[in-house]
């Protein structure tokens, strides 16, 4: 599991720095980043407990509704004016409803059945799997070049992901 997940980091950083290692150090980036990395450790930790009460709808429903009740104190500080003549263009508003039902509805509800079935350590392995989607995206979408240094970090994602959920 250790070797699997180690690697499949390893492969992580290949897709993503693609052969050019930049490095800009940014303290508050860097510390928003770890901060959001340990909150989806703990939501996944939390979320795992749960699941064995309640059925994954429920906590779905109950997460959004919380979300939402949080986020209406920043309304105070910054009103919402929305300009409908942009939101309404057909663009805007599917984009919008994919953002709404498919990016955060159904992934959620599907990342909180995953935790019932896998468990969390073995779930969170397949995190890994993310920047190969976005790479096989970015190809398909925006006609990005692969090079031997995605492909090498793309074969080292799916092996580490391997090692890491084999028994």
């Amino acid at each position: 599991l250790i070797y699997g997940s180690i690697l499949a980091l390893i492969g992580v950083g290949l897709v993503v720095f693609n052969g050019s290692f930049v490095l800009k150090l940014s303290p508050i980036g860097d510390l928003l980043t770890l901060l959001a990395a340990l909150s989806w450790a703990f939501y996944s930790l939390v979320i795992k407990k749960m699941t064995g009460r309640y059925p994954t709808l429920f906590i779905t429903r109950k997460i959004f509704f919380y979300g939402v009740l949080t986020i209406l104190p920043a309304f105070l500080l910054h009103p919402l004016r929305p300009d409908f003549d942009i939101l309404l263009k057909p663009v805007v508003l599917s984009n919008l409803l994919f953002l709404a039902v498919l990016a955060s509805l159904v992934c959620y509800v599907l990342w909180n059945v995953v935790l019932k079935q896998l468990g969390t350590v073995r779930a969170s392995n397949y995190i890994y799997l993310n920047p190969l989607v976005t790479m096989v995206a970015s190809v398909i979408i925006l006609h990005e070049q692969i090079t031997w240094i995605t492909l090498l970090g793309a074969g080292s994602i799916i092996l580490g992901v391997y090692l890491a959920e084999k028994k």
